[in-house]
């Protein structure tokens, strides 16, 4: 199920990076995703958070790169990094240390918690499809302060009561593991649909607010739970005029991940 689009055709991925961008003000430190989390990273640097500090898995720390890099390990996030740490250093000293505001993933599937798959869709053994893994995902959601997701489909498939995998546990099913994470996992999603949110541990993601055109009922139908809401439900104000040019020709005018 597709957002209605605007007038002046705002794609699913603008959409995405644009609302995802502001959920970053006044947040200082962002473990970023390569994908949308980039675009939403970038874009806030530019708009509201212009004092963030952007670090990859490659180690990278305080990445200024000149154009979007196309992959963890493009050379384009070392020119001009404040600093290019060793995987220990990172690990251990960066995320583990809880010097992480925000932890920004994408995810195939999500369930109510705020547990991800990375990994398969269907069986172990025999998946329909086979997916990249955890990377340093399982270390992000156990140790930043809090975490964003987003993601590009939004129906009962992907927001699942139950996930085929469970590649990065959040804090609820590490707790009942004996695991005691550093944040609170996952407090926001944003999708094509709208923005779920939860606050910490032992509550359930919810709805908060709906992309123009869509419609509560539409957003449940999408969710294979039953999923709650705030008592009353906002709306998101649509991508600006400005937010899209600073993303289409200033932040990803290759389009590099622009679809």
């Amino acid at each position: 199920m597709s957002v209605v689009q605007a007038p002046d055709q705002v794609t699913s991925s603008e959409l995405l990076s644009v609302v995802a961008s502001r959920e970053l003000a006044a947040r200082r430190t962002v473990f970023a995703g390569i994908g949308l989390p980039t675009l939403a990273t970038e874009l806030a640097r530019l708009t509201v958070a212009p004092r963030i500090e952007v670090v990859y898995e490659s180690g990278v720390c305080g990445a200024h790169p000149s154009h979007l890099p196309e992959t963890i390990a493009d050379s384009v996030l070392i020119t001009g990094a404040e600093a290019v740490l060793s995987m220990p250093a990172l690990f251990g000293c960066v995320l583990q240390g809880g010097h992480i505001d925000v932890g920004f993933l994408g995810a195939a599937q999500i369930d109510r918690w705020g547990n991800l798959n990375t990994s398969v869709i269907g069986d172990w053994e025999r998946p329909d499809v086979r997916l990249p893994g955890s990377g340093g995902g399982v270390e992000v959601m156990a140790n930043s302060r809090e975490v964003f997701v987003v993601m590009r489909r939004h129906n009962p498939r992907s927001f699942t009561a139950e996930l085929d995998f469970c590649t990065t546990p959040g804090p609820d099913r590490a707790l009942a593991e004996g695991i005691r994470p550093l944040g609170v996992g996952v407090t926001r999603v944003i999708t094509e649909l709208g923005i779920l949110a939860r606050e910490g541990v032992g509550e359930e993601l919810r709805l908060v607010a709906v992309h123009p055109g869509v419609t509560v009922d539409q957003v449940r139908e999408a969710t294979g739970w039953e999923l709650k809401t705030d008592e009353t439900v906002g709306t998101v104000p649509p991508p600006a005029a400005a937010e899209l040019r600073l993303l289409r020709e200033d932040v990803d005018p290759g389009r590099v991940y622009l679809r």
